[in-house]
């Protein structure tokens, strides 16, 4: 097997990888319909190849306060996975989970990032079951952890953790709403040798 880069990654299987997107955000947004039980539409998810400097600005600046969900991806390929969404769209989300019991405030109670780190677990485990079905690899995710920063603080942990496989990432951007629009985003990191498998399982040589 020779030496795969993002940047063939890229060029030959981008609607590959955006059709992974367009699956996996659909589902993860029907799970959250069913668990907000109500309606949630949604955008054409956009799928990008950017470098992790590039991430920040697109989310509004790094400085952008964000609740983050980050896990571990293990089985036939690992890496990890973040779903990350606003600070007021995730006091939203929550707002509609605890049936409009939620505090005001910018600050998050205990209560509700348990409810937002059960928001991304669904939303997460839903994308990685569509690249599960279309795959067929068995991916396993590990506990999420939930964290509250600056998108450029968050952003930094997979950077480090996966620097040494590129600068660039996998970022899906789906915007749904119900009442509100939301912006969340789906930023996949697999290791190199899992792209690889990711696409020999699809049928594409590598």
């Amino acid at each position: 097997m020779g030496e795969l880069s993002l940047e063939q990654v890229t060029q030959n299987y981008f609607d590959v990888l955006k059709e992974i997107g367009n699956i996996g955000a659909g589902n993860a947004m029907t799970a959250l319909s069913q668990m907000l039980q109500c309606k949630v539409d949604m955008k054409v998810p956009q799928v990008k190849l950017l470098e992790f400097s590039e991430v920040g600005a697109l989310m509004g600046g790094e400085e952008q306060i964000m609740v983050g969900v980050l896990l571990g991806v293990e089985g036939d390929i690992t890496g990890s996975m973040m779903f990350l969404v606003e600070q007021k769209s995730a006091k939203h989300l929550i707002n509609k989970i605890m049936m409009g019991m939620a505090p005001e405030g910018d600050t998050f109670t205990e209560m509700e990032l348990s409810a937002m780190q059960e928001v991304g677990n669904i939303i997460t485990g839903a994308y990685l079951n569509s690249l599960s079905m279309l795959t067929n690899l068995c991916i396993v995710p590990t506990p999420p952890a939930l964290t509250v920063d600056m998108a450029g603080a968050i952003l930094s942990v997979p950077a480090i953790e996966f620097g040494v496989f590129g600068d660039n990432i996998l970022l899906i951007q789906s915007q749904f709403f119900d009442e509100v629009e939301i912006n969340g985003y789906f930023i996949l990191i697999p290791d190199m040798d899992s792209y690889s498998k990711i696409l020999s399982s699809l049928g594409m040589p590598v």
